[in-house]
């Protein structure tokens, strides 16, 4: 175990600026919580199987996240700097997908997956151009974790796990999806993709 999880040289600044965006994340998620105050009368709802999914990803994240660090890179240096920036970045693109997506599903929003009697099909902000935005961001904060933590090789073991994961979670909604909408959300499905716009 100790072989798959050896870590890279990895410096300060990285540290923090994951540090920073969990924080931030964490913040994102307890805003779009409370703003969406109480629950509209349930619908369906995919139970078991949508929180597996979720115990999935977490064992991903777990799986990049866990091991030992190796912060000997100089805190000033341009490798230091560069690697900050790049776990800025990917972490930056998660909040703002996790935002926006939130903001756009509004009252429909959830952890796991579930309609509502009054749900609407969200076909605008980010779900114009893929259906599942959030675990895009998701995946992009996996690979911040990774970097800032210098754990990429983590990933053989950690990057299954949340794409079964992810898996599991776009199955579950999207049967319930199809089931409340019918032919509208096949011919959304039929025209955005699922995680990358254009092309997967």
């Amino acid at each position: 175990m100790t072989a798959l999880i050896a870590p890279s040289p990895i410096g300060t600044p990285a540290l923090a600026a994951l540090f920073l965006a969990l924080v931030a994340l964490s913040a994102a998620v307890l805003w779009v919580r409370f703003r969406r105050g109480r629950s509209a009368e349930a619908g369906a709802q995919a139970g078991g199987r949508s929180r597996l999914g979720m115990g999935l990803q977490a064992a991903g994240f777990f799986a990049v996240a866990v091991g030992p660090l190796r912060p000997t890179l100089q805190a000033g240096s341009a490798a230091a700097l560069g690697q900050a920036v790049l776990v800025a970045m990917l972490a930056g693109a998660c909040i703002a997908m996790f935002l926006s997506a939130a903001i756009a599903l509004g009252s429909n929003w959830s952890f796991a997956a579930r309609t509502h009697r009054d749900h609407d099909l969200v076909t605008w902000g980010p779900f114009a151009t893929i259906r599942h935005p959030i675990y895009t961001g998701l995946f992009a904060m996996l690979l911040a974790v990774a970097l800032a933590f210098g754990h990429w090789r983590g990933l053989i073991l950690g990057l299954p796990l949340f794409a079964y994961g992810s898996w599991i979670r776009v199955q579950s909604e999207e049967r319930l999806l199809q089931a409340r909408f019918g032919r509208e959300y096949e011919a959304y499905a039929a025209r955005v993709k699922r995680f990358l716009p254009g092309i997967f």
